[in-house]
């Protein structure tokens, strides 16, 4: 059961994440000195885990809770499937 949440505020930090790449794609075309390489690939990593967390914790307060007001434990169920699947996802990253 999919509900329509809003990530827009999301877009800003992606948008920076996105300009962190494209500096990491100079820096490779400049040969800058691969550990300044590495650490700009690991910071944009962890901006995009950060955004990660943001819309698992939206999805977690919206979503979540809606299917756990419900009667259905079927529901409910798939819900808590679901958050140790993408936990055990954001977990090997």
């Amino acid at each position: 059961m999919k509900q329509k949440t809003t990530h827009t505020v999301q877009l800003a930090a992606l948008r920076r994440i996105e300009g962190q790449v494209k500096g990491v794609q100079r820096m490779i075309e400049k040969e800058e000195y691969c550990i300044d390489i590495v650490n700009q690939i690991h910071a944009s990593i962890n901006a995009l885990y950060r955004v990660a967390e943001k819309i698992l914790h939206t999805h977690i307060e919206s979503c979540v809770v809606d299917t756990f007001r419900g009667k259905a434990e079927k529901n409910k169920k798939k819900k808590i499937e679901e958050l140790i699947g993408v936990v055990q996802k954001l977990h090997r990253l």
